[in-house]
Formats: C-alpha cells, sequence, structure tokens
C-alpha cells in the first residue's frame, strides 16, 4: 500500500490495532478548569512514543516535513465466508474502511505521538496523504520526508 516512488527518509511501522485521538476531558480545579487527555488516548500515545524512539533522529526535526500515514484495521467476522468457506474472504469484502474511527481523529493521535520526538512541532508538517484500510494484519505506517523549502 505504501508509496515507493518517493524517497522517505523515514519510514516506521506500529503494529497492533490502530487507535484514534480520543476527546479531551474536562475537570474542576477549584476556580479553574483543567483540560486533559482521554486516559485510553495518553496510554495510546505512550505505547507509540515508545515504539518510535527507538528509530528517532538524534534531535527532532525543525524543517517543512511531508507524513503520510497508512492504517491498517482489522477485518470484521462478517467479511469472511462460514463453513467450509470460514477463513476465506468474501469477495464482497470491501478493501477501503469506511467505519469508525474517523481518518482525523487517527491522524492526531501519530501526529501528537511524533512530536517532540521526531519533529519539533507538528506545524513543520506541509504536505502529507492519509488512508484507511481493511487488513489482516493491523498496523500503522508511518513515512516521513523532509521536505526543501
Amino acid at each position: 500500500m505504501s508509496n515507493n516512488v518517493i524517497d522517505y527518509d523515514y519510514k516506521l511501522v506500529v503494529l497492533g490495532n490502530p487507535r484514534a485521538q480520543g476527546r479531551p476531558r474536562a475537570r474542576h480545579a477549584g476556580r479553574f478548569i483543567q483540560i486533559y487527555d482521554d486516559p485510553k488516548s495518553a496510554k495510546e500515545k505512550k505505547k507509540i512514543e515508545v515504539i518510535i524512539q527507538e528509530q528517532a533522529p538524534d534531535k527532532p526535526l525543525d524543517c517543512p516535513l511531508r507524513v503520510d500515514l497508512y492504517f491498517y484495521l482489522p477485518r470484521p467476522k462478517g467479511h469472511y465466508g462460514t463453513g467450509r468457506n470460514a477463513g476465506k474472504l468474501k469477495a464482497s469484502a470491501p478493501l477501503n474502511h469506511t467505519k469508525k474511527p474517523d481518518i482525523d481523529n487517527l491522524r492526531k493521535l501519530i501526529m501528537d505521538s511524533l512530536t517532540g520526538i521526531f519533529y519539533r512541532d507538528d506545524s513543520l508538517v506541509c504536505e502529507g496523504l492519509t488512508r484507511k484500510v481493511y487488513s489482516d494484519r493491523p498496523r500503522i505506517e508511518i513515512f516521513i520526508k523532509k521536505q526543501n523549502d
């Protein structure tokens, strides 16, 4: 699925079922309201940060970037046959994932996870393709390319 035409500077794979960024949470702290990450999102970010840290540059990038993301989500059981066709993908099973989670929430979690590790800030990202499809091997593929200004 990945784009082989572009010569990416970094190629990362995060195995497992992709998760979306949850809604921010709020609570009263005296006379103030404190905003914090959804606990599930915070846990997922930490997991991703640990994985990508191993392949990160010595110093976060500080230049225009292209970040392409491919989300491979697990297929539901209904995409497979039954009986003697159990385990075989139905001809009618779609490739494109058109259900929740939303593509922008999937992207947001990864972009936030990369911030401070791969790049100084996600505002440096000026281009990027995002795709979500079904797969028998759930994962996230991350491709980063330094752009010429």
